[in-house]
């Protein structure tokens, strides 16, 4: 899979350890997975659950999910459906099933702004597993690579759990979607070891549960969106909830004094070209969190603001405006925010 985002999103605590008093033990597992690292802090853990269990049960997870969803993986499910050229039903695990059902379902509300079937044009602008290209794609190769993108080219089916595609070149790429999902698979796996307070961390996807170290819920940093320093713009309480964060400013290239981004755009089938900012989305699940940031970081603060408050989702648009920033929210999301 390719390298997720950096930590765009930390907790607080890391960012600001001196303010940061604890009044209990929290357990703290990390290391490296999906092209990024994870990071576990537990508390309360149940007297049947040690350190070795937990640590064993997270690796456990994360290496399915990657088996399953990694683009770098030539036997991974996603690889081999990739590499089929059949247009019939493909079976494949339930999970993969679930993501990319999920992945449609924010294609179609967003309009197309979040698409998995972006593979090829990823590839193409030199953000797939070949690397940077030593020259920009032509117009020409650009438009053959589209002709196999489109998310309607592809469906999902739940039971028996399959996969097909309307064009045998299709393929698919889950960065978008799968750390965040690999996040509730973790929590998942934390719950049925009677863990209940929880924060776990994929490469910036965070959810968290229960009361941290301090008795409080958790406390989540968002950072300013620039690539020079790690500093919190703003922070979010979490209580079994998710946020992720979509921005510009870390995973580009530049070529010929131009910014070139990892986020490309389906509908123009070229990276994002915009001042430099980020959205922060707040859900049920990280898996939803995960998609919506993409999604509305593609549709901008106007129509992506719009749309979140259609939807009734917590969200928050930061922009740079002069030599500061400036913000703007979805009611919802001031819920959330830390006073």
């Amino acid at each position: 899979m390719p390298p997720a985002l950096p930590q765009i999103l930390a907790p607080f605590c890391a960012l600001l350890t001196v303010a940061c008093g604890r009044s209990s033990p929290e357990l703290v597992l990390s290391g490296p997975t999906m092209g990024t690292t994870y990071t576990v802090k537990v508390t309360a853990l149940p007297a049947s659950v040690d350190g070795v269990r937990l640590r064993k049960t997270i690796d456990e997870g994360l290496a399915q999910i990657d088996g399953s969803m990694s683009n770098y993986r030539a036997d991974s499910e996603v690889a081999r459906f990739n590499a089929s050229d059949s247009t019939q039903w493909y079976e494949v695990s339930a999970e993969l099933a679930m993501v990319v059902q999920t992945a449609l379902d924010i294609s179609e509300k967003s309009g197309g702004a979040f698409d998995i079937t972006v593979a090829p044009l990823v590839a193409a602008w030199g953000f797939g597993p070949e690397g940077r290209p030593q020259v920009l794609p032509s117009a020409e190769q650009i438009a053959q690579a589209g002709t196999s993108v489109g998310y309607r080219k592809l469906h999902a089916r739940l039971d028996p759990p399959a996969l097909r595609k309307d064009v045998a070149e299709l393929s698919i790429d889950l960065n978008g979607i799968a750390p965040g999902f690999a996040v509730d698979r973790l929590a998942d796996r934390l719950l049925a070891l009677r863990v209940e307070s929880f924060m776990i961390d994929i490469g910036g996807e965070i959810r968290a549960r229960g009361r941290s170290g301090r008795s409080e819920p958790w406390r989540i940093a968002v950072e300013h969106p620039v690539d020079t320093r790690r500093t919190p713009y703003a922070g979010v309480w979490l209580d079994g909830a998710s946020v992720s964060t979509s921005g510009e400013y870390r995973d580009y290239y530049e070529r010929d004094g131009r910014s070139y981004s990892h986020t490309i755009d389906p509908r123009t089938a070229r990276p994002l070209e915009r001042a430099v900012g980020s959205v922060v989305v707040i859900a049920p699940s990280t898996s939803l969190a995960d998609g919506w940031a993409t999604a509305l970081n593609v549709l901008g603060p106007r129509d992506g603001l719009a749309l979140a408050a259609k939807e009734h989702m917590p969200v928050l648009f930061i922009e740079r405006a002069g030599d500061g920033w400036r913000s703007k929210s979805t009611p919802e999301f001031e819920r959330y925010r830390v006073r």
